[in-house]
């Protein structure tokens, strides 16, 4: 009868873990346990994408501004090297002028 009385007691603990659906509380826990951490994997995921979405868009902004940058230095460039600014300059701050044609000496070439 000792045996049969422990054996109820140990019968009895164990119906006493399981829950209402005849599910042991460890099975219980380690599904919990492995939901959380796929629920964590994903979150992590979806936040690195966002904060990667963010990167790519700055990037694409500053990618933008810097082709409009090269936009209005290539048409300052194409400002300052204009024939007609340099003549301005050359007249205006060197006191250059047009030579006149006794001033002008033509070369010939060697073979000629």
């Amino acid at each position: 009868m000792a045996q049969s009385a422990g054996t109820r007691v140990m019968h009895n603990a164990q119906e006493t873990r399981e829950t209402s659906f005849g599910i042991k509380y460890s099975t219980f826990i380690i599904v919990a346990m492995v939901l959380m951490f796929v629920a964590l994997i994903y979150v992590g995921s979806h936040t690195r994408m966002t904060e990667l979405e963010y990167n790519v868009a700055a990037e694409i902004s500053a990618k933008e501004k810097m082709l409009e940058e090269q936009k209005r230095l290539k048409l300052e460039y194409a400002m300052l090297k204009s024939p007609q600014r340099i003549e301005s300059i050359a007249r205006s701050k060197m006191q250059m002028s047009y030579p006149e044609s006794d001033q002008v000496i033509v070369l010939k070439k060697s073979g000629e």
